[in-house]
């Protein structure tokens, strides 16, 4: 039996010992994505980060596996504002779900430190929501590494 892709909700928040605006550019700068986008054992180089951050703008983030597999996340920016929130819009076309929409928010607490609120609804089944879950973590553990 095969499981129905539903929309489900990944949230995720994360405190940063680092300004709002450099995780900012962390999230908006090609070669800075690339040094810490994808799970632990996934590598980005900076030429597969494509970016027009604005809205309507085009994204796309291709990483390699350990086991030489590659995985593609393509999409638009929905919003974009600048240094608080951006707003992705995944199609999923022949990816392992059937779209996606993802919210960042940046919060500035003060003393150099920073609130990221992620939130995900994506449309795919529970398991594959829970690998997409485990990977996101694993990607912002790598984000605070390279904001160290």
């Amino acid at each position: 039996m095969t499981e129905t892709a539903t929309a489900r909700e990944i949230t995720i928040t994360r405190d940063y010992d680092a300004p709002r605006e450099l995780v900012w550019r962390a999230w908006t700068e090609p070669d800075q994505l690339a040094s810490w986008w994808g799970p632990r054992g996934w590598s980005t180089a900076a030429d597969g980060v494509v970016m027009d951050v604005r809205p309507g703008g085009a994204f796309r983030v291709t990483s390699t596996g350990e086991d030489g597999g590659r995985m593609t996340v393509e999409g638009i920016y929905r919003e974009v504002a600048e240094p608080e929130r951006l707003v992705l819009e995944e199609d999923g076309a022949g990816a392992w779900h059937e779209g996606a929409v993802s919210e960042v928010t940046l919060t500035d607490l003060g003393d150099g430190r920073t609130r990221m609120d992620f939130r995900s609804t994506i449309r795919t089944t529970a398991e594959m929501a829970s690998h997409a879950q485990a990977g996101l973590g694993g990607s912002f553990d790598r984000l605070a590494e390279h904001l160290a």
